[in-house]
C-alpha cells in the first residue's frame, strides 16, 4: 500500500516523499529581491518531497503586496540561486510559483502609480499590504486583448528565469482569485471578445499561459494550482458554473503532460466544505487528470495518510505546519508533536518566527 512517505515521480521531478510544502507568502524580500534568510528558511525545510516556493511576481506590474519576491530581473535571478542551492545541497526539490495578482494590488506598489489590471474595471472587495499597512486595493483597469501577448511573454520569461535560477520547475498560480482566476470566473469577468463570455473563452488566458510556460521549459517541469471554490476572503465569488468551468480546464490541461496539478479544496485557509456552500466534486477532476495530483487545505496527519493510502491523491501539501516545523516530514513520520505557530510573525520581520523554529533534535538537546 502506498504511503505518504514513499517516493513519486512528478513529471520530470523526482520527489523523495509525498509531502509538499505549499507556497506561503512571508513578505521578507525587500525590494522584491530574495535574501540569505530566505535561503536558510527553505534549506531548513528541504526534507519535503517538493517545496513550492512562495508566489513570485512575473513582472513589476504583477506585484500585489509589499516585499514579495519577483522573478523578472537579473538581480532577482541571482538572488534566488542561493535559495535553490541551499535546498539542493540537502537533497531537496524546489519549484517556483509564478504570480500575477491582477486586481488584488494597490497603485503604490506598481510602476509609476499605475492602476492594476484585471479582466474588468471593477475593484475587488479586498485589502492588501503596503508601506502604509493594510489598505483597500485600487480600482483596476481592464486589460486589453492587445496586451495579452506581452503578458504571455512575461510568463515565458519568468519561467525561463526560474530555471536559470536553479529551480526544478515552476507552478503557474491559477488560484486564490488572482489574475488568471479573475479571468476564469464569471463573477469577475464580464468582458466580451475572445477572453470573455462562455467557459471556453474565460479559460483561454489560463490555458495560453500554461501552454506558453510548458513550451518554454517543458511540460514535465510545469505545474498548475487551482482553487475551484475559494473566495479568498471574499475577493471573488465562486463561478456560477464552477464544476463545468474547472472540469473544462482540467480536461484541457490533462492533454499537456504537466508535472502535476495542485488543487486547494474548499476555502483557502478555511473549511474544505464551507457551511452553506454548494458541494463540489473534486474527485471528478482527479479522475480527469492522469498526472500527479496534489491536494491542499488544512489536512491533518491522519487525513493525509488516508488520502494517499486510498489513492484519493498522490501528494499532500502542507502550509502553516511547515512554517512552524522545519522538520515536518520527520514529525509526521514519527507522529511527533508540532511546534505552535506564531501568527504575529507570519508577514514581514526578521528571523523570529521565520528561521528560529526548533527541530525535534534541537528540542531534545
Amino acid at each position: 500500500m502506498t504511503t505518504l512517505f514513499d517516493p513519486i515521480q512528478a513529471g520530470d521531478i523526482a520527489l523523495s516523499n509525498r509531502i509538499a510544502m505549499a507556497p506561503l507568502t512571508r513578505n521578507r524580500a525587500p525590494g522584491g529581491v530574495p535574501t540569505a534568510a530566505m535561503a536558510e528558511y527553505y534549506g531548513q525545510r528541504a526534507s519535503a518531497g517538493l517545496i513550492i516556493a512562495e508566489a513570485s511576481q512575473i513582472s513589476p506590474m504583477a506585484q500585489g503586496y509589499l516585499d514579495t519576491p519577483g522573478i523578472h530581473s537579473p538581480e532577482q535571478v541571482a538572488a534566488w540561486r542561493q535559495v535553490t542551492a541551499a535546498v539542493h545541497a540537502k537533497g531537496g526539490r524546489i519549484v517556483l510559483q509564478l504570480w500575477h495578482v491582477g486586481r488584488i494590488s494597490h497603485s503604490s506598489l506598481l510602476p509609476g502609480g499605475a492602476a492594476p489590471v484585471s479582466p474588468t474595471a471593477v475593484a475587488a472587495k479586498a485589502h492588501t499590504f503596503t508601506a502604509e499597512g493594510f489598505v483597500p486595493v485600487s480600482t483596476p483597469r481592464a486589460l486589453g486583448d492587445d496586451e495579452i501577448p506581452a503578458l504571455l511573454e512575461d510568463y515565458r520569461r519568468a519561467a525561463r528565469n526560474a530555471i536559470e535560477a536553479g529551480f526544478d520547475g515552476v507552478e503557474v498560480h491559477g488560484a486564490n482569485t488572482y489574475l488568471l482566476e479573475q479571468f476564469l470566473r464569471d463573477s469577475v469577468n464580464d468582458r466580451s471578445g475572445p477572453y470573455g463570455g462562455p467557459i471556453e473563452n474565460r479559460a483561454r488566458l489560463l490555458l495560453e499561459v500554461v501552454r506558453t510556460v510548458a513550451a518554454e521549459i517543458g511540460a514535465g517541469r510545469t505545474g498548475l494550482r487551482l482553487s475551484p471554490t475559494t473566495t479568498f476572503g471574499g475577493s471573488a465569488p465562486v463561478d456560477s458554473q464552477a464544476q463545468a468551468l474547472y472540469g473544462y480546464v482540467v480536461q484541457q490541461v490533462a492533454l499537456l503532460g504537466l508535472a502535476y496539478l495542485h488543487v486547494i479544496e474548499g476555502e483557502t485557509g478555511g473549511a474544505r466544505q464551507p457551511e452553506g456552500a454548494p458541494a463540489f466534486d473534486y474527485a471528478a477532476l482527479r479522475r480527469a487528470f492522469p498526472g500527479t495530483w496534489i491536494v491542499n487545505n488544512g489536512f491533518s496527519r491522519s487525513e493525509a495518510l488516508e488520502a494517499v493510502a486510498s489513492g484519493a491523491t498522490d501528494v499532500v501539501a502542507f502550509g502553516r505546519p511547515f512554517i512552524a516545523n522545519p522538520d515536518l516530514v520527520r514529525r509526521l513520520r514519527e507522529d511527533a508533536p508540532l511546534n505552535p505557530l506564531r501568527a504575529d510573525k507570519l508577514y514581514g520581520g526578521g528571523a523570529e518566527g521565520y528561521t528560529d523554529y526548533p527541530t525535534l533534535d534541537a528540542v531534545a538537546a
